[in-house]
């Protein structure tokens, strides 16, 4: 059995495509495949960008599973193509955003939100629907790649500790590039509040009975 793992963000680099994988392999023991979508430097971080994905996304479904990925995962928390996705391919597919939500509301009740564009993406928010306690995009954040840049984990710990004194006692970490920054645990330690990173939630969702 085998996980598909959509990235959205363009690489060559063949260990950045398996990054997210490679993590689920070792915190969860899924056994995982990764591609990556062309043309996209900068992944998902607006609704053009995320418009260009969403053909892309479903092409990248339909070839993981003609060979043989029993569930997918699409590693954004924007859930780009999440409805197309599932229309086109006749296995499972697991949006990060909705999944890390769901996961949070089992978690906590007011659940704050840190991601990399001004709103919330409108998947995840209609999951948490009145548990939403607020937003923070971190400063200078405004693409996938920006928090494992030169930003590095600060300006995502100001946004957290901004979300935790205005009352969330629960985190979404709402971009996947969080997860590449490993900046979960630290939130938990610093903050005293759950951090739910949408690419683990997603895979615990896979690790149901086949």
């Amino acid at each position: 059995m085998t996980t598909g793992i959509i990235r959205v963000l363009t690489s060559d680099d063949p260990g950045q495509v398996d990054r997210h994988g490679r993590l689920l392999a070792d915190r969860l023991g899924l056994r995982t495949v990764s591609r990556c979508v062309p043309g996209q430097p900068r992944g998902i971080h607006d609704d053009a960008s995320e418009r260009r994905a969403g053909p892309k996304i479903v092409e990248l479904a339909r070839a993981l599973e003609r060979d043989g990925a029993d569930t997918l995962i699409i590693s954004c928390a924007a859930d780009p193509a999440l409805a197309a996705t599932r229309a086109a391919v006749s296995v499972p597919v697991i949006g990060a955003g909705t999944a890390a939500a769901g996961v949070a509301l089992g978690l906590g009740t007011r659940i704050g939100v840190i991601g990399i564009r001004d709103e919330v993406p409108p998947p995840l928010a209609a999951v948490l629907g009145r548990h939403y306690a607020g937003h923070r995009r971190p400063e200078g954040v405004h693409s996938t790649v920006d928090p494992a840049a030169a930003h590095g984990p600060a300006p995502g710990l100001a946004a957290a500790g901004e979300l935790v004194a205005a009352g969330a006692d629960t985190l979404v970490l709402a971009c996947t590039g969080l997860t590449t920054l490993g900046i979960a645990p630290r939130l938990e330690r610093e903050l005293g509040v759950p951090a739910v990173d949408a690419v683990l939630a997603a895979g615990l969702l896979a690790l149901r009975p086949r």
